[in-house]
C-alpha cells in the first residue's frame, strides 16, 4: 500500500493530468507512477515486434483486446520512442494496471533473445514528494539572507560558466532578486489560481536559480520552465521536452535537473534513452537530484552515474540534513548517489520582491518522521496542517505569506548547490570542461559525511551556515 504522502501528491499530479489516467506501482507500493494503458517501445522494427508481441497474447491479459493494441504516437521523433496503447485506460482504478503488467511479462522471452528491454511503462517524471520536495517552503524572518550565502565574485559575461536549469518557470519578477539579474528563461506558466493563492511548486526553479547564482555568482543560468504543470511530466514527452531545451539554448557547460523517477529497474529510462546518449557524446555535465523516496532504488536519470559510460558526464547529489554530518532523512542513498550536498531548510529566492503572495499548505507535518528518523526532520518541523491530508476532517490548512526568500529542503535543493560548487571551481581555475572540474572537484574534495552507515563524499560550499539539529538520531 503506498504511503499517505504519496497517494495525496498521486491525486494532485492527476489533477493536473486529467486526460491521462495514472496508476500506482508496483502494484500499488507507492514508488512511482505512470500512464494507464500504455507501454513505450523504440521505434521502427522494436516497435513493431512488442505490438505484435503482446497481440498475439492480448487474450491472456485482463481487458484487453486485439483492437486495443495499437501504435499511438508517430514512429519517427527525436526521442526514438512509440506509445503502444494495450488497453482500455478507464478500466479499473489507480492500483496497479493488470494489461500493462501482462504487456511486460509478455515481452520477457523477445528481450532475453535480444539482449536488451524492448517495453517500459510510461513513468511520470517528476519534481514530486515522493513524487515531491522533501518538503513545501517556509517562510523566512524578515531581514534573512540566503544560505547558502553569496560567495565573492563578479559575474564576467565573457566567463560565466553557462547552467541549464530543467524545472518550472521564472517567477514574473524574479529581477527583483539582485542575484539574479543576469538570469533568463521562461515564465511561469500560471503563479497563482483563481483565489490568488500561490500554486504548489511555484518559485521551484526561481530557488534553484537562486541557489546556483549564491554559490557561483559568475554563471549564466537559463531556466526552462519543462515542467510548470504541477512539476510532472510522462516519459514519453520527457526526452523530447529534453532536446527541445538543448536545441533552443544550445548544450550548456551543466545541467541541472531535481526531476526524475524510480521504475524499479538498474538499466534506465527507455523514454530518455536517445537524449542520454547523446548527452554522453558532449561536453556538458549533468547534475541531477537523487530523490526524495529516502530509498535505495535508483532513482532516473540521476542513477546513470553508476552505468558503464555515463561516470564523467552524470552526478548524482543526495541531501544532507541541516548539520552537514548525516543524510536528510527523505533522501534516497546507496552506491548509484555519488555525493552530498546540504539539501535541508535551505534559503533562496521563492518569488521576487514586489509583492508578497499567499500559499497554503498541501500536506500536513506528522507526528513522527515517516522515514524512522529521531531528529527534527522536514516530516514533523515546523508543523503545519494541509489541504489534502485534511480532506473530509476538521484541520482548516495553514495559510503563510511569502515575499522574496524562502526555506525548502529537498534534494532538488541540493542539486543547484552541488551545480554551483563545480561552476565556481570552473571559474576559479580558469577550467573550461565542466567534467574534468567535476573529477577535480571530487578528488580535491575533503569534506564527508555518514549516510545510512555509509562514509559519503559530502560537497559542501564555505558560505553555507549549518543549522541545529534537535533530537539526534541514532539512526544515520
Amino acid at each position: 500500500m503506498a504511503p499517505q504522502r504519496f497517494r495525496e501528491q498521486y491525486a494532485q499530479i492527476q489533477r493536473s493530468m486529467p486526460d491521462v489516467p495514472l496508476a500506482i506501482g508496483p502494484d500499488d507500493a507507492g514508488e512511482f507512477l505512470y500512464e494507464k494503458g500504455v507501454v513505450l517501445a523504440r521505434d521502427g522494427e522494436e516497435a513493431r515486434l512488442v505490438e505484435d508481441t503482446v497481440r498475439q497474447h492480448f487474450t491472456t491479459f485482463a481487458g484487453l483486446t486485439a483492437d486495443h493494441v495499437r501504435r499511438t504516437s508517430p514512429e519517427t521523433n527525436r526521442s526514438g520512442i512509440t506509445r503502444i496503447r494495450v488497453a482500455d485506460p478507464g478500466q479499473g482504478d489507480g492500483s496497479g494496471d493488470p494489461a500493462v503488467a501482462g504487456a511486460l511479462r509478455a515481452l520477457r522471452e523477445p528481450e532475453g533473445r535480444t539482449g536488451r528491454r524492448l517495453v517500459s511503462r510510461n513513468h511520470v517524471v517528476s519534481i514530486a514528494v515522493n513524487a515531491c520536495p522533501g518538503d513545501e517552503p517556509v517562510p523566512v524572518e524578515a531581514g534573512a539572507q540566503p544560505n547558502p550565502a553569496v560567495a565573492d565574485g563578479a559575474h564576467t559575461p565573457d566567463s560565466a560558466v553557462g547552467v541549464l536549469v530543467i524545472d518550472t518557470g521564472l517567477m514574473n519578477d524574479y529581477r527583483s532578486y539582485p542575484l539574479l539579474a543576469h538570469t533568463r528563461g521562461d515564465a511561469q506558466v500560471e503563479e497563482c489560481g483563481e483565489d490568488g493563492i500561490l500554486r504548489q511548486y511555484c518559485g521551484h526553479g526561481t530557488f534553484i536559480a537562486g541557489l546556483v547564482a549564491a554559490v557561483a555568482p559568475n554563471t549564466d543560468i537559463t531556466v526552462r520552465g519543462t515542467l510548470n504543470d504541477a512539476g510532472a511530466i510522462l516519459e514519453s514527452e520527457f526526452g523530447e521536452k529534453l532536446f527541445e531545451a538543448v536545441d533552443q539554448d544550445g548544450w550548456p557547460d551543466i545541467l541541472s535537473l531535481s526531476a526524475g523517477t524510480s521504475n524499479g529497474r538498474t538499466d534506465g529510462l527507455l523514454g530518455v534513452d536517445a537524449f542520454m546518449r547523446e548527452l554522453r557524446q558532449q561536453r556538458t555535465l549533468l547534475v541531477a537530484c537523487a530523490g526524495n523516496n529516502s530509498s535505495a532504488s535508483p532513482f532516473w536519470p540521476a542513477a546513470y552515474a553508476d552505468l558503464p559510460g555515463f561516470e564523467n558526464a552524470v552526478l548524482s547529489i543526495g541531501a544532507l540534513r541541516g548539520d552537514g554530518e548525516f543524510g536528510a532523512c527523505f533522501s534516497n542513498h546507496g552506491a548509484w548517489v555519488k555525493a552530498y550536498a546540504p539539501g535541508e531548510r535551505l534559503t533562496s529566492a521563492l518569488t521576487g520582491f514586489d509583492t508578497p503572495v499567499p500559499y497554503v499548505y498541501q500536506h500536513s507535518t506528522y507526528d513522527a518522521c515517516r522515514y524512522g528518523f529521531g531528529y527534527a526532520c522536514t516530516c514533523r518541523h515546523p508543523r503545519h496542517t494541509g489541504v489534502l491530508s485534511e480532506e473530509g476532517g476538521s484541520g482548516k490548512p495553514d495559510q503563510v505569506m511569502f515575499e522574496g526568500l524562502a526555506q525548502w529542503s529537498g534534494t532538488s535543493f541540493a542539486t543547484p548547490v552541488a551545480v554551483g560548487m563545480v561552476a565556481a571551481h570552473m571559474t576559479a581555475r580558469a577550467e573550461t570542461d565542466p567534467r574534468a572540474a567535476r573529477q577535480q572537484l571530487m578528488d580535491a574534495n575533503s569534506e564527508l559525511a555518514e549516510v545510512r552507515g555509509a562514509t559519503v563524499p559530502a560537497l559542501i560550499p564555505a558560505t553555507w551556515r549549518p543549522t541545529p539539529v534537535a533530537l539526534p538520531s541514532t539512526r544515520t
